[in-house]
């Protein structure tokens, strides 16, 4: 098992094909700097915009990236995932994902890369994207999250909550980690999701989400869940007993 970096990983700041983009404020508290020229576009996840600069608007009536079907029953008939942004002239975008954490970017090749749906922060726009569980079948713990496709060619960045870790896997070399940790996973890595007792859920039982991958390919994993975070705080909101 390989816990180094691979190709998906680059570094903030350096200028790639296509958009250019910058990494601030790292490793607590990234913000994703993107430069846009005239009539490039950026998905980004709807609550994740931070600031923009002149000559850049957001797309109208765009319904957020998944299809009509999906969004209603994952988010409801009336909420958008995902918004795009055009510039009408040169300028740049400013973007922060709601936990505190870091970002790293992966640029996809005709190829698939799972995230899960709180990790998303931005995609070029020839990225496609779709929920690979239903809510019936979630990959995680929190109904809201799921678990995103991301297909095609193009720039992508995913963020997490805490420090993110790269675990590069060999043919056949198996990991297991609690669903609420998984960041984002290659598509050449197989995966199963099953039940385990003994391990605190979002719910209260004692028992949690674990998936087991299996190599070859990388899995992006965060310190910190936001399911756990939840199973903390709900009981303690005032009113909650």
């Amino acid at each position: 098992m390989n816990h180094e970096a691979t190709r998906a990983i680059h570094l903030h700041g350096v200028p790639q094909a296509g958009m250019e983009y910058e990494i601030t404020n790292r490793p607590s508290f990234a913000e994703l700097v993107v430069t846009l020229d005239e009539d490039d576009q950026i998905r980004l996840e709807a609550a994740s915009l931070v600031s923009y600069t002149e000559g850049v608007e957001v797309a109208p009536n765009d319904r957020g990236g998944l299809t009509a079907s999906l969004r209603e029953s994952l988010l409801g008939e009336d909420a958008a995932f995902s918004t795009v942004l055009t510039a009408d002239r040169p300028g740049t975008v400013t973007l922060a994902p709601p936990f505190p954490g870091d970002i790293v970017h992966y640029e996809l090749r005709e190829e698939t890369l799972y995230v899960q749906s709180c990790a998303f922060l931005a995609a070029e726009p020839d990225v496609a994207f779709d929920a690979e569980f239903s809510r019936d079948e979630t990959f995680v713990e929190n109904e809201s999250d799921f678990l995103l496709e991301l297909t095609g060619s193009g720039q992508s960045f995913v963020a997490s909550y805490g420090a993110i870790s790269v675990v590069s896997l060999d043919p056949g070399e198996t990991y297991v980690v609690d669903t609420g940790h998984v960041a984002a996973f290659e598509e050449t890595v197989d995966f199963s999701v099953r039940r385990v007792e003994g391990v605190k859920s979002l719910h209260g039982t004692e028992e949690a989400c674990l998936a087991e991958f299996e190599g070859p390919g990388t899995i992006w994993t965060q310190s910190r869940s936001p399911s756990a975070v939840l199973a903390w705080l709900v009981p303690n909101l005032p009113g909650e007993s």
